[in-house]
């Protein structure tokens, strides 16, 4: 999904983007480079929240104690078999 970005630096979120993320006008974002040159743009005070996003993950039995990034990886993506841009050269390797 792309957006412009004006001569003052300012992009518009579209609104499928705002609602997934839970931002509303007035809200605070948190807006940082990534490594691979993109940008990373989350609401202002989710990483406070962290532990308790987590706790609330794990009570909905989205994620289990003591599961694997890959484990976790495949609960959210689905299985790679069905995904048609699953990558297993990509996927790392256990020790």
């Amino acid at each position: 999904m792309a957006t412009t970005v004006t001569i003052k630096g300012q992009v518009t979120l579209p609104k499928r983007v705002r609602d997934a993320a839970g931002i509303k006008p007035g809200d605070k974002v948190e807006v940082r480079a990534t490594g691979s040159g993109g940008v990373y743009i989350e609401k202002a005070g989710t990483k406070d929240n962290y532990k308790a996003r987590l706790y609330a993950l794990a009570k909905e039995g989205l994620i289990r104690d003591k599961m694997t990034t890959d484990e976790f990886m495949l609960e959210m993506r689905g299985d790679p078999d069905l995904d048609p841009g699953f990558n297993p050269k990509l996927r790392r390797k256990r020790a």
